[in-house]
């Protein structure tokens, strides 16, 4: 039998149990936590390529880097022995993005850098993205909204 999930406050009719729930009061996405085994080459991607800069790191017993976007500490990087392989401990993430102006200037960063990328338009929505790998060859792309520049591909 399904159950049927919902918010409470919809006050509709359902053939079967119902499940009651009040939404989260989630704001934002706050972080995203990679492990690598290539500290030093992860912190300079972040840096270099997107921007990020390192800042204040809980004194935690393993060594890492907080890679912060203006006041935000988005990226966590926890050093381990060696970077863990895509298919380990059955983890599932596709990529994550971060939202950004001026396409053009960070078309130039990525050209002078020597980074490969590849681009994309969603259908039916105003968004150019910026694809491309880290260090560790996980999948980032970055949301430039409302740009109709033709993107070129490197």
């Amino acid at each position: 039998m399904d159950i049927d999930v919902r918010d409470c406050r919809v006050d509709e009719p359902s053939p079967g149990p119902v499940v009651c729930f009040r939404p989260m009061p989630l704001r934002h996405l706050n972080h995203v936590n990679i492990r690598t085994g290539q500290l030093a080459a992860m912190q300079a991607f972040y840096s270099g390529v997107l921007g990020l800069v390192s800042g204040p790191r809980p004194g935690f017993s393993f060594g890492g880097a907080w890679m912060y976007c203006e006041t935000l500490p988005v990226v966590h990087l926890v050093q381990v022995e060696a970077t863990p392989s895509a298919a380990q401990d059955g983890l599932r993430l596709e990529h994550f993005a971060f939202a950004a102006d001026d396409l053009n200037e960070f078309l130039e960063r990525l050209a002078k850098l020597g980074v490969p990328y590849t681009t994309s338009n969603p259908p039916g929505f105003p968004i150019r993205q910026i694809h491309l790998h880290d260090p560790d060859g996980n999948h980032i792309h970055i949301d430039f909204e409302n740009q109709t520049t033709a993107a070129r591909r490197i």
